[in-house]
């Protein structure tokens, strides 16, 4: 797998935004990793998907012969407003979504690790100094891929209400300039 491109998503590519999403749904994990369903997904129009594809940033890994093998997508949350699930969000910063790489392509963290360096290459082009990012807490193939990345748990548990067990938070902050602290 290191013949990966990862790159951002344009607009026009809606339909490979759609069918990356929708196999990201199938995956086993899809009830943990994501507040959607295949069921409800397949059924979105066009019009959902070309939205999608020109809303927030979103990265995808390419493979060599141009399948797409992952993606991910960037929001910026705006100090004052409040987030998905209406909690209050307390400075300008990026809350990374829809972490997805399919199963042959997993394992040495060469997509996962490529997708999450142009995220937080966005990140800090833009002027955020911290990402965050919500994993069940059952979902550990997910939270050891964040923390080889540098996440750290915040000590923030979310409940969602009507879902067995919370999503925590994790965050990966900017070093200040000048400084060799790894700490986040």
């Amino acid at each position: 797998m290191d013949d990966i491109e990862v790159r951002a998503v344009r607009p026009d590519e809606w339909r490979a935004v759609r069918e990356l999403r929708l196999a990201a749904l199938q995956d086993d994990a899809a009830p943990l990793a994501f507040f959607d369903t295949y069921e409800s997904a397949v059924k979105q129009p066009d019009s959902f998907w070309q939205e999608r594809a020109a809303g927030a940033r979103q990265f995808v890994a390419v493979g060599a012969g141009g399948e797409w093998v992952g993606g991910l997508a960037v929001l910026v949350e705006e100090a004052g407003s409040l987030d998905w699930a209406g909690l209050p969000v307390e400075r300008r910063q990026g809350q990374v979504v829809g972490v997805y790489v399919r199963p042959a392509a997993r394992g040495g963290g060469v997509v996962v690790g490529g997708l999450f360096r142009a995220a937080l290459e966005y990140a800090w082009e833009i002027g955020l100094d911290r990402v965050r990012l919500l994993v069940h807490e059952e979902n550990r193939r997910a939270v050891t891929a964040y923390e080889r990345i540098g996440f750290v748990a915040s000590g923030v548990v979310v409940p969602i209400e009507g879902a067995d067990g919370n999503e925590l938070e994790y965050v990966y902050a900017r070093a200040p300039k000048g400084t060799r602290s790894s700490e986040r």
